[in-house]
């Protein structure tokens, strides 16, 4: 019996002992996630994926260099900018919120189109609580444009300004051909922030809900168009590099710009599957002509809704029909007007 105890003790001693050691023993490291692969060996990108957020695209002014927030702050942050999108709701604050187009409140001959309810900006900051989508340069804020590029800009902002004898003297996205920011790149909007990526054999597409544009991307190393063919959405090229898609795109036409940006824009964009919810998405901005230096985004993607849904601006152009007829009218009245002086 006696032997017993004393062997207890011993035992009891060795687990003791033994519990720092156990302590100090490093974890075993968490199993790396590997994204699942397409026949031809590259990961899956495939899905439909959103990149609505209420992450600003340049840093505001007040945050300077801080380049995160914490979880307390992007809690507060993206408390406050939701009681903003939600103003409608409150019948106190709704008829003195919305915005007004030419003129005062009393004045106005046009308010916005929408109240806040029918936006769709997203509901939270990005994955990564970055203050800005820039993350070059450092400070989070687009490169001012060139004297060049501050020209061009003058010049299109001076011809949408006067009354539009046609469609062609309204901006593009107006006359529902493209929208800059359906891509490339793809930076987040009011609405129908969603794209379907499809891979196939020596392709990649990529299509938008906003204007169902696609890019049908060759992968496969065959050139770039020659310099004197421009498009809309420039001309796209990919590749692979490890595990990451990469896409350049040139030949811009320059009808469409981004940001300021000019035909000789080349962009790069990244495509990365992280983890089973998120595909991150990189862009840089190379265009000389347009800003003094390159800039960078970065936009962690999510999994969409099941179906991309249909995109009908505004059907048959008839809004664009009745933009015209009705500038025609105002300017008959403003004739008889001077004519009955």
């Amino acid at each position: 019996m006696k032997f017993r105890f004393v062997f207890a003790i011993l035992i009891t001693i060795a687990l003791l002992a033994s519990i720092p050691a156990l302590a100090q023993a490093p974890k075993a490291p968490a199993k790396a996630w590997t994204p699942a692969r397409t026949p031809d060996g590259h990961p899956d990108l495939q899905g439909i994926w959103n990149y609505s957020t209420l992450t600003p695209m340049e840093r505001p002014a007040e945050l300077r260099d801080k380049e995160f927030f914490t979880e307390q702050e992007a809690a507060a942050y993206q408390k406050r900018s939701m009681q903003t999108r939600n103003v409608d709701l409150d019948r106190e604050t709704a008829p003195t919120a919305r915005g007004i187009v030419n003129g005062t409140v009393e004045t106005a001959d046009l308010a916005n189109a929408y109240n806040e309810f029918w936006w769709d900006r997203g509901t939270q900051l990005v994955k990564t609580r970055r203050t800005s989508l820039v993350i070059d340069p450092p400070d989070g804020r687009i490169p001012p444009l060139t004297p060049d590029a501050k020209k061009r800009m003058a010049v299109l902002d001076e011809a949408n300004q006067r009354p539009a004898q046609g469609p062609e003297d309204r901006p593009v996205s107006e006359r529902c051909i493209v929208r800059p920011n359906s891509g490339p790149p793809m930076t987040p909007t009011g609405y129908n922030n969603n794209f379907q990526l499809v891979q196939v054999p020596g392709y990649v597409v990529i299509f938008n809900e906003q204007i169902h544009d696609a890019r049908i991307i060759p992968i496969d190393g065959r050139p770039h168009l020659a310099q004197n063919v421009r498009q809309w959405m420039g001309d796209s090229r990919g590749h692979w590099e490890g595990d990451t898609l990469v896409v350049e795109t040139t030949n811009f036409n320059g009808k469409a710009n981004f940001r300021g940006s000019g035909e000789k824009m080349h962009l790069v964009e990244r495509f990365r599957r992280t983890d089973k919810d998120t595909l991150l998405y990189d862009f840089t901005v190379n265009d000389p002509q347009s800003f003094p230096r390159s800039w960078s985004g970065q936009i962690p993607m999510s999994p969409g809704p099941e179906h991309i849904f249909e995109y009908a601006c505004h059907e048959g152009n008839y809004s664009l029909a009745t933009t015209l007829s009705s500038a025609r009218a105002l300017e008959t009245e403003e004739a008889a007007k001077k004519g009955s002086r």
